[in-house]
């Protein structure tokens, strides 16, 4: 636990507490209500959840974070929690009970989702932990780091904090980078283009330590002739960590950043760059957070890979890449985004030997990265643990590239490959696919 807690639950007054139970109770519709009351014990969640498999400890058993959660709303919401708490299990909002919120719904849960779907009754797991949340924000109870990376893109623009001068310097130097590459002089990674049909998005990392992921991706537009662009002040940064802070009102101003960048710019479509939390913010979250929908379409670059490669605007050579890749599917771009099959076609095409998981697609174990998690320095050893059941669906693939289309995902990835000594490349799909690209730099002659 981290020791920036205790000082702060110290300091919480009567007020703040009431302010808490407030905000958690406005956050719960009838039907989650209900679902307080549900859980049937059975323990199915257990081995459906990448901490408990981990660490088969009471304390990570989803129903058991659940029963945290449950207990408080039995105490302050119903009247036998009221009038007879020991009967239903029922528990007062003290500062015990903040400090076990805060561990269960931010230091022992990614938001990954398995657990719901795997629940004999359905339970909305993430929902209820996300409503836990929202009201531990309410009491200034969020992680110290994880709030700084919202505070961050609401003053910077982007999480990271990277000035305009230095976003707009390493864009320059990319598209150097791209023209040297590619052979063409005439090679772009175009800055503020207006009217063009593509605004593309990216995580700052990119940026600041990942540029050619970005370079890739670039050379996929080159080659399928997109006409897209950038935005050089305000709606480049795709993530938005008030998702994990559930703090939806700091989400929507978030977000609010694209749909300017759309409007100022006069482009037809937002392109959201390989990143599973940034997808289902902006696809998925955005609209609810803004209560009303978007006049353009949002879609993942995997999507459109996807597409220029089944009307033949690109052309592939597998044998580039002959390696064997698997797949790691992010939680929020598949489980929460929808985003399954895209990928997969994408690298059925692009390398030679492509292996799947076990299990795989909406029943994949999260890597660990999701919910917040590598913005909580607190709990990077629980976080590296957890990352063990990852680390060892991906040797039992014994593939040595690991395809990862989120760059959460990556980071985790990354740290789980020394952790674990896994001794495997870790790739965004772009990259896998501008490996294989055939064109008239490349040399090759097409069939």
């Amino acid at each position: 636990m981290s020791t920036d807690l205790e000082p702060k639950l110290e300091a919480l007054t009567p007020q703040d507490f009431a302010r808490g139970l407030e905000v958690f109770h406005q956050s719960l519709r009838d039907a989650e209500v209900s679902y307080l009351s549900a859980c049937v014990r059975c323990g199915l969640c257990a081995d459906s959840c990448h901490y408990h498999r981990a660490e088969p400890a009471l304390e990570n058993m989803p129903a058991r974070k659940l029963d945290q959660i449950a207990a408080v709303f039995r105490g302050h919401f119903t009247t036998m929690g009221r009038l007879a708490p020991g009967l239903v299990g029922a528990k007062r909002f003290d500062k015990d009970m903040a400090r076990a919120w805060v561990d269960a719904a931010f230091g022992r849960c990614s938001l990954c989702g398995r657990c719901s779907i795997n629940c004999t009754i359905g339970i909305p797991l993430p929902t209820l932990f996300r409503a836990a949340r929202k009201a531990l924000g309410a009491m200034r109870l969020v992680p110290e780091d994880l709030q700084a990376s919202v505070a961050n893109s609401l003053v910077h623009g982007n999480n990271m904090a990277i000035e305009r001068d230095e976003w707009v310097e390493t864009v320059q130097w990319m598209e150097e980078e791209l023209q040297a590459e590619t052979g063409d002089p005439e090679a772009r990674i175009p800055l503020d283009k207006q009217g063009a049909r593509c605004l593309f998005t990216v995580n700052p990392r990119e940026a600041k330590f990942f540029p050619l992921s970005l370079q890739a991706s670039a050379k996929v537009f080159w080659a399928a002739g997109e006409d897209w662009t950038l935005a050089s002040d305000g709606g480049w940064d795709l993530t938005n960590y008030a998702l994990f802070t559930c703090e939806d009102d700091q989400a929507a101003a978030i977000v609010t950043h694209l749909s300017d960048a759309m409007t100022r710019l006069g482009c037809e479509v937002l392109v959201i760059g390989e990143c599973g939390h940034g997808y289902q913010s902006a696809r998925w979250m955005g609209p609810e957070w803004l209560k009303k929908a978007f006049p353009f379409p949002v879609v993942s670059i995997l999507e459109l890979m996807d597409q220029y490669l089944a009307e033949g605007r690109l052309q592939v050579d597998p044998s580039r890449n002959p390696l064997p890749v698997t797949l790691h599917d992010p939680c929020n771009l598949v489980r929460h985004g929808g985003i399954l099959e895209p990928q997969r076609r994408v690298l059925r095409k692009a390398v030679a030997h492509f292996v799947e998981m076990a299990p795989h697609g909406v029943e994949n174990y999260c890597c660990g990265g999701g919910g917040g998690q590598l913005a909580m320095s607190q709990y990077r050893d629980r976080r590296l643990k957890a990352g063990g059941v990852k680390a060892r669906q991906i040797q039992a693939t014994g593939a040595k590239v690991v395809a990862a289309p989120c760059h959460n995902c990556i980071d985790q990835l990354g740290e789980l490959n020394k952790e674990y000594q896994l001794k495997v490349q870790v790739k965004t799909v772009a990259e896998l696919v501008a490996a294989a690209l055939i064109t008239p730099h490349s040399a090759e002659v097409l069939p």
